[in-house]
């Protein structure tokens, strides 16, 4: 991670599914729709990182969905994941998905998974999840990892 400060003030708030599309369609979702299923649930969280109160520099989805690696009540799946190139290792990334594991535990979530790209897999151990599957193919993306984290009783 960079020890250059973010640039301007980075804010994390809950927005609507259509403010995280434009950064989704730059960073992830090239030829492919920017919405995915289930955005307009009224249980999906969507988290915004704001440059300065204004320009979204980082968007995450959380929703209630079943771990297909561990059974049980209470797991999200972490999905929709995307920083702007220019503020990466900066701490954006960190501190949306920190936000929203602090927002899923207050829910009652007790774990939260997600098909990381193969690229993504050494953000998420740096913030503590476990890779839990082997390399997988995810059409039309490619290359994933499955990972999990627990999250602390409250």
């Amino acid at each position: 991670m960079s020890s250059e400060a973010v640039p301007g003030t980075i804010t994390i708030e809950q927005v609507d599914a259509e403010a995280t599309y434009a950064l989704r369609l730059q960073e992830l979702r090239q030829g492919r729709p920017a919405e995915m299923d289930g955005d307009d649930a009224p249980y999906a969280l969507h988290l915004a990182a704001r440059l300065d109160g204004d320009e979204i520099v980082g968007v995450v989805r959380l929703h209630p969905r079943d771990c297909p690696w561990r059974p049980g009540e209470g797991s999200w799946q972490l999905r929709g994941m995307a920083t702007d190139p220019r503020v990466r290792g900066l701490g954006v990334g960190r501190a949306l998905v920190a936000e929203g594991l602090a927002r899923v535990a207050a829910r009652g979530g007790d774990l939260v998974w997600c098909d990381a790209r193969q690229g993504a897999v050494g953000f998420y151990q740096r913030i503590g999840f476990t890779i839990v599957t082997e390399p997988y193919d995810l059409r039309p993306v490619g290359p994933h990892q499955g990972m999990l984290i627990e999250l602390p009783i409250r």
